[in-house]
């Protein structure tokens, strides 16, 4: 996936770095409840003032900036209490004021700082799309990169929750993009794809159909053009991939089905009606799948929200795919 630069701030910060330029890191600890950065929302800070990325929407960036060069001064980070104020929250977009905490790290060899050595390890494993959090003690700055294996971690990272633990140490995690794997270049894949962009996801339509699969119905879109299973297994599915299954036939569809049924993806839905999906379990379990591996079909696809057209459709789906994710009851 190729990351924007909302997106990509650990690495503008060590190209910065890398490039010889002195750059530090601001990272959000804690904020309000209704900001529009969450905690682990991060800002890129070069020595020339200019600045990638956000953590507040505008608020308090100016004032971070300030604090940032200074700490590229003395090489010391530091973490900074902002209040702010129910008339500029309302212009930033907020219901109500609040506090909010800022974690700013120049990078640099000479400890407290944010070594670009470790800073490279954090980039090398997001290019990898291994998970990854880095452990940020906000007393004394000592760090350390872990994996979702870590102790209690596991639930932060299924919720890409960020903010600090019991213990007083930020976590700041980086999961890999989120990807929605769609099989079937069809109608309804042309209104799903720029729903799932805006709501975070990286798409790829699979079908070795040419006529459904063009640049042309598909302008800028990653296009895999492969029979399903021989593009998901190119793809490589993981606990942060979604799939959905549009074809309506069962020669491309229930390949990628196995395929997914076979992976750690945390979301698979398939499109057709209860009775197509009946005939969908019969084959499936003739293919050797068992009840656990058929329960997590969501089938008719989409939440129940009377949707007909293909907009409608999608938008049922995406609602789904983050019910899934995100775990709400």
């Amino acid at each position: 996936m190729a990351m924007t630069d909302h997106d990509s701030i650990p690495e503008i910060a060590l190209a910065w770095a890398q490039a010889g330029a002195r750059a530090a890191l601001a990272t959000v600890v804690q904020t309000w409840g209704s900001a529009p950065r969450q905690p682990g929302a991060q800002l890129a800070i070069h020595e020339d003032g200019t600045m990638m990325g956000s953590v507040s929407g505008g608020c308090v960036e100016g004032a971070v900036v300030l604090e940032a060069i200074e700490a590229l001064a003395d090489g010391r980070p530091r973490v900074l209490t902002y209040g702010v104020a129910d008339d500029t929250a309302f212009e930033v977009g907020l219901a109500c004021g609040g506090t909010i905490r800022i974690m700013v790290e120049p990078i640099g060899p000479d400890a407290p700082a944010l070594h670009p050595g470790m800073l490279a390890d954090l980039v090398a494993a997001r290019a990898a799309r291994r998970p990854m959090a880095l452990l940020t003690d906000l007393d004394t700055f000592d760090r350390q990169l872990v994996g979702p294996d870590a102790p209690g971690l596991a639930a932060r990272f299924r919720a890409d929750q960020s903010g600090p633990d019991a213990a007083g140490q930020m976590v700041t995690l980086h999961n890999p993009p989120l990807r929605l794997v769609i099989v079937g270049a069809v109608h309804i894949a042309q209104a799903l794809v720029p729903m799932a962009r805006l709501a975070g996801y990286d798409p790829v339509v699979v079908d070795p159909r040419d006529a459904f699969a063009s640049d042309a119905r598909f302008p800028g879109v990653t296009l895999a053009r492969d029979w399903p299973d021989e593009a998901l297994a190119a793809i490589g599915l993981d606990g942060r991939t979604a799939v959905v299954t549009l074809t309506h036939d069962s020669k491309l569809d229930d390949p990628a089905i196995i395929a997914a049924l076979r992976s750690d993806v945390f979301y698979l839905g398939c499109l057709g009606s209860s009775r197509t999906h009946a005939k969908r379990v019969d084959r499936l379990r003739a293919a050797g799948l068992g009840d656990a591996d058929l329960a997590r079909i969501h089938a008719p696809v989409g939440l129940n929200i009377g949707a007909r057209s293909p907009s409608e459709i999608a938008v049922a789906v995406m609602a789904q795919i983050t019910l899934a994710l995100r775990g709400a009851t």
